[in-house]
């Protein structure tokens, strides 16, 4: 998909990997709507992305309430007359081993990182049929394809959305609309002290040995923009074995 012209929903904008997808939807000339909790946040990078010449709606959202969700996606519609690129990416790490991570923990992370997604999945879905078509890309973890001691309620989440976003790819094929799932590894942002649960989870872990790949917040974005405009079902940030 050229992104030229074309109206964005990014969720978690505020910060890291989605205020890196919103500029770069931005600089390759799409419109955006900005969603994440924070109203200041959001507003400063709608002014700063309009400065530059962009149209940009910033939409204060907390992607764990549907009615909220429902909203931004009106409001977004109502504003540009259209919505053809959605991506989910606002979510929440949760730390700790399975015998004892806290289950209130769990169900918090599971409606941002699975419900939200869906959620926004099942509000702008009718538009873009109403449209002629659309992209949704689901920004998950390269965590849910591994078992890592303590993070097993996060890569649940993501592995659960893996799922949600290939069957909703088959679904959806013949109205047009592509389903993307993108999958960053560790990111040089602020996501680990925002997570939940256990913080000493990590450090009890085993070594898995060898060093990490960390990759920056706006290298990710550049694969979310990538998987827009290939429209690939995955979009990893270095080639897989028979993917791009």
């Amino acid at each position: 998909m050229d992104v030229l012209g074309k109206v964005a929903i990014v969720t978690g904008a505020s910060a890291g990997i989605g205020l890196a997808t919103a500029q770069g939807l931005a600089s390759a000339g799409a419109r955006v709507a900005l969603a994440a909790r924070s109203a200041e946040k959001l507003q400063a990078l709608a002014a700063g992305l309009k400065s530059c010449g962009c149209e940009a709606l910033a939409v204060p959202t907390d992607m764990r309430l549907r009615e909220q969700v429902e909203q931004l996606v009106e409001k977004s519609f109502r504003h540009f007359g259209r919505i053809d690129i959605l991506v989910n990416n606002a979510g929440q790490g949760l730390a700790g081993l399975v015998e004892d991570m806290g289950v209130e923990d769990f169900l918090k992370v599971i409606e941002l990182n699975l419900l939200g997604p869906l959620y926004a999945m099942q509000a702008v879905i009718p538009r873009m049929r109403q449209g002629g078509g659309g992209m949704i890309v689901n920004v998950s973890s390269m965590v849910s394809k591994m078992h890592i001691p303590g993070l097993s309620g996060y890569a649940a989440t993501k592995a659960a959305l893996n799922i949600l976003s290939e069957t909703a790819g088959y679904e959806l094929a013949g109205d047009n609309i592509k389903v993307s799932t993108v999958f960053p590894r560790i990111t040089s942002t602020d996501f680990g002290k925002n997570s939940r649960g256990d913080p000493e989870a990590r450090r009890r872990q085993r070594s898995t040995g060898g060093s990490v790949p960390v990759d920056t917040a706006e290298q990710v974005a550049g694969r979310i923009l990538q998987a827009i405009q290939s429209e690939a079902a995955e979009q990893y940030m270095e080639p897989q074995p028979g993917r791009p």
